[in-house]
């Protein structure tokens, strides 16, 4: 293993658990890989090779770096045998608090001298996850968006008993992996990104059950417009950049009350009802019909050439 690889271990392969280990093989970092499902295990490795041969083909891998962790791939037929030798271990299984905390006394005994064990959760709090462990000091929370080995933002959660110069170690692993972690100072439900996505969606929704707009070009008006706009500058920023030579203060306090009549027409709603439910697949079905691997391939070039843009942009 080179200087400045990890050692990864991937628990749990369904779709959050293959990006991380199609990223993490994409940098020639050696990876293990186990899950409880046997089937997923015999397909989970192609899948990745595939994956992060893709990286390679849109720019963010290096080839003869990619094939090197693509034959350092290995699977685990237990869960000692995939997490003995890690130094990382990355949690990626269904959102099952009880299964989860299980895992994580598991992983107690099988992986002693890993020196940090991360859960993907958007839901559950790093708290009730060590809740059965021994050494909650080397647990905390990296969750990524999907696609993984794309989006580069990883929210981190420390847990009230989670090692501070932990946290740095894994901050320094994910910059490695080209990653841009924020860390959440607080547990909360779906943590930052989670919400704020939840919100626009809420939304979103709305507007396509009212009539308002197909789904289509909803979903162009929110890619197009607010989406790429927060990706050169988030929402404060994009508020701030907006005041130009203004007081930022007075032009805030005028942008609060113009928005004011918005928030109050905003949906408000917690639950959308069955037939409501079925009207929204039903929409979002006929929009994308038949087109979906395509439009996933072509999604994927838009993010690569997003992401270069934007390292170009930090660098000039």
């Amino acid at each position: 293993m080179n200087q400045g690889q990890v050692r990864v271990a991937v628990v749990g392969i369904g779709e959050v658990g293959r990006g991380w280990a199609s990223l993490c093989v994409a940098a020639g970092w050696p990876v293990a890989l186990f899950d409880n499902q046997a089937e997923a295990l015999e397909v989970a490795p192609a899948e990745i090779a595939g994956r992060a041969r893709a990286l390679v083909s849109l720019g963010r891998a290096d080839e003869a770096t990619a094939e090197a962790g693509i034959a350092g791939i290995k699977v685990g037929r237990s869960l000692l045998q995939a997490c003995g030798d890690a130094q990382w271990i990355i949690e990626a299984i269904g959102e099952d608090l009880v299964a989860k905390q299980k895992l994580f006394e598991a992983f107690e005994s099988v992986a002693p001298k890993a020196r940090a064990i991360t859960s993907s959760t958007g839901q559950l709090s790093v708290n009730d996850l060590v809740a059965r462990c021994r050494q909650p000091d080397r647990v905390l929370v990296t969750h990524p968006m999907n696609p993984v080995e794309l989006i580069t933002l990883v929210e981190l959660v420390p847990g009230a008993e989670t090692d501070a110069a932990l946290l740095e170690v894994v901050k320094g692993w994910l910059r490695a992996l080209n990653r841009i972690p924020v860390t959440i100072r607080k547990p909360i439900q779906g943590n930052v990104a989670g919400r704020i996505a939840a919100a626009v969606w809420r939304e979103a929704i709305d507007l396509v059950l009212k009539g308002v707009i197909e789904v289509d070009d909803l979903d162009r008006a929110v890619s197009v417009g607010p989406a790429l706009g927060w990706a050169a500058a988030g929402p404060h920023l994009t508020h701030h950049l907006s005041a130009g030579s203004r007081n930022v203060g007075s032009f805030l306090q005028t942008q609060l009350l113009a928005h004011e009549p918005y928030w109050a027409d905003l949906a408000s709603w917690s639950r959308l009802e069955p037939a409501d439910q079925n009207r929204l697949i039903h929409a979002v079905e006929k929009a994308y019909e038949g087109q979906v691997d395509q439009i996933r391939r072509a999604r994927n070039r838009r993010l690569a050439a997003i992401l270069r843009a934007l390292e170009e942009a930090r660098t000039t």
